[in-house]
């Protein structure tokens, strides 16, 4: 095979992208992203032996948060920009060992090519594959994704100057534990643990970045129509990128409209003072292949979920920042002061239509933890009483497959007594449905994007709390969780470290998963995968 990587969710036959990614990259930037995590491990290598005080280590910090996070999918398809975070991660390495001599190192933290075709060489050496003990492999690479959705979370705080000494000590210490050859089994399934508990830290984290500095979600009613000015569409998950485009686009007659996991900025207070910013424009991310061409105007990627478009004439309006990359589109770089200059989407917005319209009405979210609440009162009334028999979990992510069809089915399927707390892009396969409320308790209460799973988890808690049970598993609350990518990883980890048992995760279990380790998960955690909508209605309203 010229590569393999099974990361997400629609990796071919369950198992394994082979020759391209079903994501849309290529062999070489397969090849070019695993080297750029190997490279990445040998900082941690170098850093964790030597131990090297991360406090004062904050460019390299940034830089590894960065490459773990290119990695993800659909987020950097640029292979040129891949090799030169390489070379930067190298030259971050050696100047690291130059404080601790005498290293006993492993390949990872020593190799060193420069040139484009000798890295492709060493790339096909060391990827996924090369860790020949499957569950071993499949152990590791559940710790990489792991951190590799800390790693955007916390990149997202940074950007809001909030850190965390600790999550960037755990991420060095767990990435050169993965090229430890003494680590058994049960050492690894223990730090899979470990990175449970460290996602839960950068989603609090980010978590205080947001409501810090943009305050706290309100309910909020969000137009999907359009206007008749023209616009900028804003993708991926990055808040403080939209701050700065709204602040650009003011007075300039453009209009700027939210797209998939960017929908929950509506919701904070900061932002409904720019009477520019429209609404949302679209669907889950996987739409915008027919959906950017009806928008007309420019698209600004924040992170991923980048789609390469299949047609020609749609590249040159696309605009990457950040961990974001696209052949052929235009990236914007910060200046010193992280100051980003979005003049080139303005004009290029000026000269398109407005976009053209393709649903209308309105989406109503805004309930995190903080807003939850306040409603707290009537929640537990309503709990009671007995107008509420139970709480459905149904964050995480959306995607192509025709098996996601399951989860409108399940939503529409549900009892009328039964409340639905969603966060991430999953919920466009029900936040449009009419299912109605509970004594004025909407039947969907989206929290935000993904990240916000964790307000999904204190609310979790709170009602713990509040009904004085000693089990999170206890309280009327299931878990039915749609995954596609390491993000979605991550916050499954810090569910399972914070006790959440039996979730049903799909719409298929992860191909990283050897046998034995699925055996863990289910004997375990009890995770178990969807069946149909009927089956598992049934099943949960028990």
């Amino acid at each position: 095979m010229s590569m393999f990587c099974f990361q997400c969710q629609e990796t071919a036959r369950g198992t394994g992208c082979e020759t391209r990614g079903v994501c849309g990259k290529t062999e070489e930037v397969a090849k070019i992203q695993d080297l750029l995590i190997y490279t990445t491990k040998g900082v941690g290598e170098v850093i964790v032996k030597g131990n090297i005080d991360v406090s004062s280590l904050s460019h390299e910090n940034h830089e590894t948060l960065t490459s773990l996070f290119m990695t993800i999918t659909n987020a950097n398809f640029d292979d040129v920009v891949l090799i030169d975070q390489i070379k930067k991660m190298i030259a971050i390495r050696e100047n690291l060992k130059k404080q601790v001599p005498n290293l006993e190192l492993t390949d990872a933290a020593t190799y060193d090519f420069t040139t484009r075709e000798k890295m492709l060489e060493k790339a096909a050496t060391i990827g996924v594959l090369s860790t020949e003990n499957e569950d071993i492999r499949s152990l590791r690479e559940m710790i990489v994704y792991g951190l590799k959705g800390i790693s955007a979370y916390t990149h997202h705080a940074l950007n809001i100057q909030k850190e965390n000494p600790e999550i960037y000590r755990f991420i060095y210490e767990a990435l050169e534990a993965t090229q430890n050859p003494n680590l058994t089994a049960d050492d690894l399934v223990a730090l899979v643990l470990r990175t449970g508990e460290h996602g839960v830290m950068s989603l609090a984290l980010l978590d205080e970045a947001n409501t810090s500095k943009y305050g706290h979600p309100e309910i909020t009613t969000v137009d999907i129509g359009v206007r008749d000015n023209p616009g900028i569409l804003i993708s991926g998950h990055d808040y403080t990128d939209l701050e700065q485009l709204l602040e650009q686009t003011k007075g300039t007659g453009v209009d700027v409209y939210t797209h998939s996991e960017m929908l929950p900025a509506h919701y904070y207070p900061a932002f409904k003072k720019y009477d520019h910013f429209a609404g949302n424009y679209g669907n889950a991310w996987w739409k915008q292949v027919t959906e950017f061409f009806t928008f007309n105007g420019p698209i600004l990627f924040t992170t991923n979920c980048i789609v390469p478009p299949r047609k020609e004439g749609i590249t040159h309006k696309i605009f990457t920042t950040g961990a974001a990359g696209l052949p052929g589109a235009n990236h914007i770089d910060p200046d010193k002061d992280g100051k980003k200059d979005f003049s080139a989407l303005i004009k290029m917005a000026k000269e398109s239509n407005p976009p053209t319209e393709i649903e209308t009405g309105t989406i109503t979210g805004g309930f995190a933890h903080h807003q939850v609440f306040e409603l707290a009162d009537k929640v537990v009334d309503a709990v009671k009483s007995g107008a509420i028999k139970k709480f459905f979990v149904m964050a995480g992510c959306d995607g192509r497959m025709n098996a996601r069809n399951y989860y409108t089915e399940f939503a529409e399927k549900l009892p009328k007594d039964t409340v639905i707390l969603t966060a991430g892009c999953a919920k466009y396969r029900y936040n449009k449905l009419d299912l109605g409320d509970i004594g004025g308790i909407p039947r969907v209460l989206d929290a935000g994007q993904c990240n916000d799973s964790y307000s999904l988890a204190v609310i979790a808690l709170k009602l713990k709390e509040i009904f004085g049970v000693e089990d999170i598993n206890e309280l009327p609350i299931e878990f039915n969780i749609a995954w596609y990518e390491q993000k979605a990883v991550i916050v499954l980890l810090s569910l399972l470290y914070l006790g959440v048992k039996n979730i049903h995760l799909g719409p298929t279990l992860p191909g990283f998963l050897s046998p034995n380790v699925a055996k863990i998960l289910v004997e375990t955690f009890g995770i178990a995968p969807i069946k149909t909508a009927d089956e598992d209605v049934e099943f949960f309203m028990k």
